[in-house]
């Protein structure tokens, strides 16, 4: 009887010294799934960008364009990376029920944010005065065929201005302005036509001081613009040339000689005669 008590007591024993060693085994793969996961959890949020809702097109606008809820979607922008001037909401663009008209000032592509720099304030007109960067004015120059690059500018583009006119007695021609960007060609802002037209007018963007320049330019001469490249961000510096440099004439003094000569009245007539002098 003892016998049976004792085998009995070391086979349940062992039994649960096995079912130990089983559980055991359980646990550490659980700890390992569990620090697989863990892992793989961290990497995932490592890769998770952070992103904020910015307002972007739906479809092409253009300038000019009355905005409305149909032209514009959130999408999520990265956020380090997000444009200065987004808008966050369809609301912060479009506005409530009586919110007055935002248009656009620049065209958009499908898929553009929107920027504020790219659209008028609320009621806000959409002239020139819109366009115009802080710190600058609108200065509008008489063009030709000839002086506006035979109608091949466009609003956006950049030139440079030449001016032509007397300067001691010679004509002269030089580089008064680089990189000056045009804003408007006659009355219009857009460069949305494609066919080109013969400007009369160009408006130009400058400073302030740079409008008195160019007034008295104008007034003493001609302005020619030069139409530069999109990429193009290289800067002549100082250009003059006049006539005579451009033909190769020299120009030489010629010395003065002294002439005497001696007045001989004869009634009412006087008259002068060449005498050698002193």
């Amino acid at each position: 009887m003892r016998l049976i008590f004792l085998l009995v007591l070391v086979i349940g024993i062992g039994t649960a010294g096995y079912a130990a060693f089983l559980i055991q085994g359980q646990f550490a793969a659980k700890d390992s799934e569990i620090n697989r996961l863990s892992n793989e959890l961290r990497k995932t949020r490592e890769q998770v960008v952070e992103t904020t809702p910015v307002v972007v097109t739906t479809q092409r606008v253009s300038y000019a364009h009355k905005l409305t809820a149909d032209d514009i979607t959130l999408i999520n922008w990265p956020t380090a990376h997000l444009p200065e001037g987004i808008f966050s909401t369809i609301e912060d663009v479009v506005g409530g029920e009586d919110a007055e008209t935002r248009y656009v000032k620049r065209t958009l592509e499908p898929g553009e944010p929107v920027l504020a720099i790219k659209v008028t304030d609320f009621g806000e007109d959409i002239g020139i005065n819109t366009l115009l960067d802080p710190g600058t004015r609108a200065f509008a120059i008489r063009v030709d065929v000839a002086t506006g690059v035979s109608g091949f500018i466009s609003p956006g583009d950049e030139v440079d201005i030449y001016w032509t006119g007397r300067n001691l007695d010679q004509t002269i021609t030089q580089l008064i302005l680089e990189k000056v960007k045009i804003i408007a060609i006659d009355q219009q802002a857009t460069s949305e036509s494609l066919r080109p037209t013969v400007a009369r007018t160009v408006t130009l963007q400058v400073s302030p001081d740079i409008v008195a320049n160019l007034v008295q330019f104008q007034s003493s001469g001609s302005l020619t613009l030069s139409l530069r490249g999109v990429e193009d961000t290289t800067t002549a510096g100082a250009i003059s040339v006049n006539t005579n440099a451009l033909i190769g004439n020299e120009i030489i003094p010629v010395e003065e000689v002294e002439k005497c000569y001696q007045t001989v009245r004869r009634g009412v007539e006087v008259i002068r005669n060449e005498v050698p002098c002193e």
